[in-house]
């Protein structure tokens, strides 16, 4: 894969960040930039596919798509997107190697963090949001007083890592009740013998997800009880490459953030296991997708602005983006969902079935099969 390439698509402030963590030997190079043989080979023929079943072009937002036909040749415009530092690297694979098809398409994918990017999506400022929970109630209301709707899409499943330097040789499992100890509000435990008896006598560091970051909900609600509710007193960023330093630099250090930027810096950290009730369980493929590792397994997903997606090459990337899943989520460390709820995720696109599934109070604590699988993709309603 040429790496130059890909720069087209990137931003030139995202650029300079990736030279600058570069610099700092330690970055996630999505594994699926070098992807070759069979399934490069077979992404190839679906990203033509995908164009091909482009629809009809619309004004949107950002720019309008010029290729009628919607042929690799010929489809063009571009997509800005924002969001999770969690999804970022399913969208990034995503977007090289739809980009390797469609040269004339420029995507852009920042990482403000799921927060920070629905504060975008809502102003008009993107029309693809990577987000790592679902849309919240108050931005969703938001975004229909700005006049714009939006269609929720699942893409893949994580299973949120707690990790340590790999000198600790202590803290190889972790209850839930641990780590409420250490990370509830007005927590003052600042040193590892303070969080079991046994513990060793040194000083620990915490890093953990800034508060506009759609981990920093999921973590807080999972394991605090209530989403937002954190002990300040730790260092946080949305940027998971920057927990990825700090962790892997500090012997007595703890963080947490996505799965994949643990798979592709496990030589530089160490994955606890976490009990939460059931024993202590690692965060593996199997363990994610049968929501065996509790309660730290969770759904990613990508939210496409309504208007935009009728554009020819919104169309094509979606569709690209979802045919090809299942085979590319992995490649960067993530877990694919089950064919059958990309299947329904591609007939609510198609559709263009709007709002959320999780607007409904009793989808908490339901998996994505349910939600979402055997004919349950249309929750929303459908928009010609």
């Amino acid at each position: 894969m040429n790496s130059h390439r890909f720069s087209a698509f990137v931003s030139a402030e995202f650029q300079a960040e990736v030279a600058a963590r570069s610099q700092g030997g330690i970055i996630l190079k999505t594994k699926a930039i070098w992807v070759s043989g069979a399934l490069g080979a077979a992404l190839a023929v679906a990203g033509c596919d995908a164009s091909s079943n482009s629809g009809a072009a619309g004004s949107g937002d950002g720019s309008a798509g010029s290729g009628a036909s919607g042929s690799s040749s010929s489809l063009s415009g571009s997509i800005k997107g924002d969001g999770s530092s969690t999804v970022f690297p399913i969208t990034e694979a995503m977007a090289e190697e739809f980009g390797g098809q469609n040269p004339k398409v420029k995507i852009t994918v920042g990482i403000s963090g799921t927060g920070g990017g629905f504060k975008k999506f809502i102003a008009g400022g993107t029309v693809l949001q990577d987000a790592s929970r679902p849309i919240k109630a108050e931005e969703a209301a938001k975004m229909k007083a700005a006049g714009r709707e939006f269609i929720e899409l699942p893409v893949a499943y994580d299973g949120l890592s707690i990790v340590v330097n790999p000198k600790n040789t202590w803290a190889k499992c972790l209850t839930t009740a641990e780590l409420k100890r250490i990370w509830d509000k007005g927590s003052r435990v600042n040193n590892w013998s303070q969080v079991r008896p046994g513990f060793p006598n040194k000083p620990l560091k915490l890093y953990g997800a800034g508060t506009d970051s759609g981990t920093f909900d999921y973590f807080t609600d999972e394991i605090n009880g209530e989403e937002g509710r954190s002990r300040s007193d730790y260092s946080a960023s949305e940027d998971d490459n920057t927990l990825v330093q700090g962790v892997s630099r500090e012997e007595g250090a703890l963080g947490y953030f996505g799965h994949a930027y643990y798979e592709e810096n496990k030589d530089k950290l160490q994955v606890v296991q976490i009990n939460g009730g059931d024993g202590c369980v690692e965060p593996t493929t199997e363990t994610i997708n049968t929501n065996k590792y509790k309660p730290l397994s969770r759904p990613l997903f990508i939210y496409i602005e309504r208007k935009a997606a009728d554009r020819p090459e919104m169309q094509a990337f979606i569709k690209f983006y979802l045919h090809n899943a299942p085979e590319l989520v992995g490649t960067v460390g993530y877990v694919p969902l089950p064919q059958s709820v990309y299947d329904a995720a591609m007939k609510r696109f198609e559709a263009r079935t709007v709002g959320s599934v999780y607007a409904d109070k009793a989808a908490k604590g339901k998996t994505v099969e349910q939600l979402y699988g055997a004919g349950n993709g249309s929750g929303g309603k459908a928009k010609p």
